[in-house]
């Protein structure tokens, strides 16, 4: 049995019958975790073997794991600072600031492949205009140059730690105040204003090998009246097209308010499928999920299933205690954990 176009939760820490049932259910592909799915490295690491034992070849395991408030593994994982701290790091010192993204994918990525986890729903590639409550500290900087590079720099530690990457939220979230897990977000500049910042970051994200995006549960009118998740105009003849990107496209959750104005559950993710998604996430809402898997006839096509083949995550991971063990995994985490001094507080480090 091959994987399936759907990504779904689970109920807490190990996995309950009906959760089994429907992670063997042949449209689900892959699962996301939240904090109530974790205590403590160890019980992480047996939940996700038990989700990866359940079908061949595995079900992708995913997390939103960026850093700061987003962040859903804490205790016995390092904590990693909001994308913001390492901007404010760029305006002074960009040489440094990139040093320091790329050891933060190290770390993230070296200590959720540790536990099984395939990817994170990482980086952020949104310009902050100061409007975004949801985003605020998430995105890196206003500048979009800024961005590219501190993306670029935490690209290259993630792939170091062997994890694919996951930019959102196409076309970029930051400039709306609303939140799409709360409300529709209506978005009213032009192609143009939107082309000349906030496409900037995912352009050059993907001439470096961005690996999957996600994109917003936003309506940009003045492109296309559907969000830019349901929007063939953003997903394939823009990000496709124009941008050339050759991966993984996820939905954000179909079951957030930004995606109501498509339907039913069944009728999301087909209008998500259909503009151009390879995955659709459905997340916090069991009886929407199974709705979805007696609903939804799709069959996944041959290019979709070799892009979400690339989201396994790479090399074989390293236990807990033997990245504890590795001088370099060592320096970094020494590194990353004076992120957020001030300037004059702030260590030289080794480039």
């Amino acid at each position: 049995m091959g994987i399936g176009p759907v990504m779904l939760d689970v109920a807490g820490k190990t996995l309950t019958p009906e959760d089994e049932a429907r992670l063997r259910h042949p449209l689900v592909g892959g699962v996301i975790l939240f904090a109530r799915n974790y205590e403590s490295p160890a019980q992480l690491a047996a939940l996700t073997a038990s989700i990866h034992a359940l079908r061949t070849p595995p079900l992708l395991i995913a997390v939103d794991h960026e850093g700061g408030r987003v962040q859903r593994f804490r205790e016995g994982f390092t904590r990693i600072p909001p994308m913001r701290e390492l901007g404010k790091i760029w305006d002074a010192h960009p040489k440094q600031a990139r040093h320091l993204a790329q050891e933060v994918g190290f770390v993230m990525a070296s200590e959720l492949r540790a536990h099984g986890v395939d990817f994170s729903f990482t980086p952020v590639l949104d310009v902050d205009y100061g409007a975004s409550t949801v985003i605020g500290d998430r995105a890196f900087h206003s500048e979009p140059q800024a961005i590219s590079e501190l993306a670029h720099s935490l690209l290259q530690g993630l792939r170091q730690g062997g994890m694919p990457t996951v930019g959102k939220h196409f076309p970029g979230h930051g400039f709306v105040a609303a939140d799409s897990h709360l409300a529709i977000p209506v978005d009213e500049r032009s192609y143009t204003d939107i082309e000349l910042c906030d496409l900037i970051p995912f352009r050059q994200m993907v001439h470096f090998g961005l690996t999957a995006v996600m994109p917003a549960h936003v309506i940009y009118p003045k492109v296309d009246d559907k969000p830019a998740g349901f929007s063939k105009r953003w997903l394939k003849d823009i990000l496709r097209g124009e941008l050339g990107f050759e991966g993984c496209i996820f939905s954000d959750d179909l079951s957030m308010e930004g995606a109501t104005v498509a339907g039913g559950i069944v009728q999301r993710a087909e209008a998500a499928l259909q503009a151009g998604c390879d995955m659709v996430l459905v997340c916090n809402r069991p009886d929407l999920a199974d709705e979805l898997l007696a609903g939804l006839k799709w069959e996944l096509p041959a290019p979709s299933r070799a892009r979400l083949a690339q989201m396994h995550g790479h090399t074989h991971p390293r236990s807990h205690a033997q990245l504890h063990e590795d001088p370099e995994f060592v320096r970094s985490l020494h590194n990353i954990g004076k992120i957020g001094m001030s300037e004059g507080e702030l260590p030289l480090v080794s480039l």
